[in-house]
């Protein structure tokens, strides 16, 4: 009989074969409801700043050093929101004999066979890689061979992580949970920041920078779907606020 892990990562309640089996304790609860709101609030601070960053860049204010700095400011916080979803896989109560038991705190874990730890590893390096972009892009005056290697290609690597994250997050409740009780709050958490991570994808590709013109491919489409994929993992935020004890 399958566990659902997102319940009780979440949660702290252990729910086996849709049925509800056990509960973590007030202690584990509240430090659940802690972390939760680290991820939920960084998340949604930095999906605004990134969509505010991708509206000042489409309306040319401030030139794009000050968009530069809003998107490195909004990747300050989706790394924090991308660590805190490590600590809650980290911390989560486990499942033994049916009984519902914390471990000790940890700043880290090493769970490879975990679908949630994969996830939770994807998202937090795929935000290192953004924020390496960013703060390449801060820098300005590069050449095209420089945006190339340093602000593009890691960019790309991290949408690649994020659509990773989303796949394994999807995978593991479609492997945990009856049919009937996949579409939950946490699912559609899950969905929306799909839908996001193929937004900034798609904004990815289209920032390419053309060798033989230095210009990128299609900019309007670039800062409109970084703006609409930054307002998921904000609207997904603010849904992960009420996904607690």
């Amino acid at each position: 009989m399958s566990v659902d892990r997102r319940v009780l990562r979440k949660r702290g309640v252990l729910v086996a074969g849709g049925e509800k089996r056990g509960q973590a304790d007030s202690a584990t609860r509240r430090r659940l409801v802690r972390i939760n709101a680290v991820a939920a609030t960084a998340f949604v601070i930095g999906g605004s700043l990134f969509s505010i960053g991708a509206l000042l860049a489409q309306a040319h204010v401030g030139g794009p050093r000050l968009a530069a700095a809003v998107f490195m400011v909004g990747g300050v916080f989706f790394t924090t929101g991308g660590y805190a979803s490590v600590l809650q896989v980290a911390n989560a109560p486990r499942e033994v004999d049916g009984v519902v038991q914390a471990p000790q705190w940890r700043w880290w874990s090493t769970e490879p066979r975990r679908l949630d730890w994969a996830s939770a590893v994807a998202l937090f390096v795929g935000t290192l890689y953004f924020g390496a972009s960013l703060a390449v892009a801060l820098l300005g005056d590069l050449t095209t061979a420089q945006l190339h290697r340093d602000v593009w290609t890691p960019e790309i690597i991290g949408c690649v992580l994020f659509l990773v994250s989303g796949h394994l997050a999807l995978t593991e409740m479609h492997r945990d949970r009856p049919p009937g009780a996949r579409a939950d709050l946490g699912w559609w958490i899950v969905v929306v920041n799909q839908v996001g991570s193929a937004l900034f994808m798609a904004a990815g590709i289209a920032a390419f920078v053309r060798p033989e013109t230095g210009d990128a491919l299609a900019v309007g489409i670039a800062n409109w779907c970084t703006f609409s994929g930054a307002a998921c993992f904000a609207a997904a935020g603010v849904m992960q606020e009420f996904e607690r004890p």
